[in-house]
């Protein structure tokens, strides 16, 4: 009988134990989806990357076979702000903002003397779909308000780690409308 209460004291002192040390850790948290995205993107900042157009639902659009270029040009903890060109038109300006409600993701565009254009700053917030490699942004009130037919637009971006590029991609009631593909192996330098 001596010998089993040894095991039962033996074993009583191993699940204490166990469970002591289980509750001194720390537990690790993975930063949100949003926050992650967000961080993979800033840590490419100042980098210039070249893309192409690789689908456009218009045909004579502006976008179709021109010198795409994403410049993610100015970072902050809770900003960043990625000026778009095509060909020679740099008044886009792909905009991210961090915050404690989510990720919002906006269009500045702007006249060349820097003022705002009537058609600005739609976009929306991401939904919880995205992971730290893509993101949605489904379009937001002002948006619908502003541009009716883009009540159903919905954004992604994504950073492809297997293939080296940053998809940025627009869908209007669930169907293609714009995909454009940046090579992010080969920064520019110019």
């Amino acid at each position: 009988m001596k010998t089993n209460s040894h095991i039962v004291t033996l074993v009583l002192v191993l699940v204490i134990g166990i469970f002591i040390f289980g509750c001194e850790r720390e537990e690790v948290v993975e930063p949100v989806a949003h926050e992650a995205f967000f961080q993979n993107l800033r840590d490419m900042c100042g980098q210039k990357f070249e893309g192409y157009t690789e689908f456009v639902l218009i045909e004579d659009s502006p976008f179709a076979d021109a010198r795409l270029i994403m410049h993610i040009e100015t970072c902050t903890d809770d900003e960043i702000r990625i000026p778009f060109i095509v060909n020679d038109d740099s008044s886009r300006t792909w905009v991210l903002t961090l915050s404690e409600e989510g990720l919002l993701f906006k269009h500045d565009h702007r006249h060349p003397d820097g003022t705002p254009e009537d058609t600005t700053m739609y976009g929306g917030w991401a939904s919880d779909e995205g992971t730290p490699f893509v993101q949605y942004f489904p379009a937001d009130e002002y948006t619908a308000e502003l541009i009716p037919d883009a009540e159903t637009n919905v954004w992604m971006m994504e950073l492809n780690p297997e293939t080296n590029e940053f998809v940025y991609y627009l869908e209007r009631h669930n169907e293609p409308r714009f995909r454009a593909v940046f090579d992010l192996t080969t920064p520019l330098t110019e």
